[in-house]
């Protein structure tokens, strides 16, 4: 049981039956690290406060903000899974990371199983990390054969990043490789479709779609999408 909530509003929205009776912290995009600083206030005034995300909260979520902020403030904390050193509860916070179902695995279970192999995930929003360091990353993926996640693909305000990263990966990849496009994972608005690299550019895509562009082994069978582990080049499979 916590005493506060801090979260993104429409995380907030999502879980706003549980939120009864809880001090609220509900900031905007841009203002993670104003939510952040007042939960921790709160916990340090021996109020239990939760800071809840989408997906998990240590892929592209609050977990590392949380640790980082206070690391930068030289604020003592310990981890109930690492509690080796003696702790006076009025000068150290308990910090404890939930895990959830991130959306490459939500997507994934929705396209069938495009994960099985290799993969590397890349946000596409350049707010916090350089366009520069992302088409690095794009181009090494692409090059090492990698399945490719991308998340953040498109905002109203980034609308040409995922374009640019369509051509990094066409230089290394057949225009008919298959593309999961997955919208709002497990939510009431879901939507999942197939698609090849070539037409990538032209499918709806907002901040809730995960995009999965398959390896030069991914294919497409019937309405999945399967990236093979490598069993049928070992073993005598369907003889």
């Amino acid at each position: 049981m916590v005493d506060v909530v801090a979260g993104y509003h429409t995380y907030i929205e999502l879980i706003r039956p549980l939120t009864e009776g809880k001090t609220i912290i509900s900031t905007g995009m841009t203002q993670e690290v104003k939510r952040v600083e007042a939960a921790i206030d709160h916990a340090r005034n021996a109020r239990a406060c939760a800071i809840v995300s989408s997906g998990d909260p240590g892929i592209y979520a609050m977990a590392g903000l949380v640790l980082e902020t206070c690391k930068l403030k030289e604020i003592p904390i310990v981890s109930p899974a690492m509690c080796v050193r003696e702790a006076n509860a009025d000068d150290i916070l308990m910090v404890e990371i939930v895990p959830g179902i991130p959306a490459l695995s939500a997507g994934a279970s929705l396209l069938g199983a495009p994960l099985t192999h290799d993969f590397a995930a890349i946000s596409l929003s350049d707010l916090l990390t350089p366009w520069e360091v992302i088409e690095q990353r794009l181009e090494a993926a692409a090059g090492a054969d990698f399945v490719i996640v991308l998340y953040n693909p498109k905002s109203r305000k980034r609308s040409w990043q995922l374009e640019a990263a369509q051509k990094t990966i066409l230089k290394h990849r057949s225009k008919d490789t298959p593309v999961g496009i997955v919208v709002a994972a497990m939510r009431h608005n879901q939507q999942v479709r197939l698609t090849r690299l070539e037409d990538l550019h032209r499918e709806y895509v907002d901040m809730q779609t995960t995009v999965f562009i398959g390896s030069k082994a991914s294919s497409r069978y019937l309405d999945f999408m399967v990236t093979p582990r490598g069993y049928a080049e070992k073993y005598k499979i369907g003889d």
